[in-house]
């Protein structure tokens, strides 16, 4: 699913990545773990391509057989948009929208027809618990709640990859270990390959692989 070859990101004189290969296979679930300011974030941004890595002669990222470096513009945003599903420590929703419209919103970008979007949608929000709360908007939902519709706008689009960065950080430990729970339904329902940043070692050693990144190189 993942092939990417000597990722390397500098700001001014800092190297925040030195080179970094990784290879993901479909349907796995890897953890990447490190201290702060490892450079965690910031792979995970450069396979999502939310950031670009430094050009180099031989660097290299393809997701799902695409050459994503070779992509541009309107091309990478309909990539990202189509294949790419995004879960953070901040869920992000949009307060002024329902749970299910927050959770149309890739889809409608994408646009998949409103009808078809919300049909989706539901079910989206009913495989995780939420069908009764479709209707309420963020702030009547529970932390908890809130993440799993990110998850629910992650998976909207039907995408090849979901990214995690640190999903679980601003939850309790009995709404974190229902998270983490979920991500492992997740590749079995849904056929997700998972790359996950995190600090957490429970949901760490949950991955088929845990990797640790530190000073921008694997420990």
């Amino acid at each position: 699913m993942i092939i990417a070859k000597k990722l390397s990101k500098t700001y001014g004189s800092l190297a925040i990545l030195k080179g970094v290969d990784l290879q993901v296979k479909t349907k796995e679930i890897v953890t990447i773990t490190g201290p702060s300011g490892a450079g965690k974030t910031t792979l995970l941004n450069i396979l999502g391509t939310l950031d670009t890595a430094d050009h180099q002669p031989d660097s290299k990222l393809e997701i799902g057989g695409q050459d994503v470096f070779g992509l541009q513009g309107k091309e990478l945003a309909k990539f990202r948009n189509q294949h790419l599903g995004f879960v953070f420590q901040s869920h992000q929703l949009l307060p002024e929208f329902s749970a299910i419209e927050n959770v149309c919103i890739p889809a409608m970008i994408g646009k998949t027809p409103l009808q078809k979007a919300q049909k989706d949608a539901m079910e989206l929000l009913d495989f995780l618990g939420l069908a009764q709360r479709a209707d309420h908007k963020p702030a009547m939902l529970s932390g908890g709640e809130q993440q799993r519709v990110a998850v629910a706008r992650a998976l909207i689009n039907k995408p090849k990859l979901l990214l995690a960065d640190e999903p679980s950080g601003n939850l309790d430990s009995k709404t974190a270990d229902q998270l983490h729970k979920l991500f492992l339904s997740l590749r079995d329902n849904f056929d997700q390959t998972i790359v996950l940043v995190t600090h957490n070692k429970e949901l760490a050693a949950l991955g088929d692989r845990s990797l640790q990144l530190v000073d921008g190189q694997w420990s």
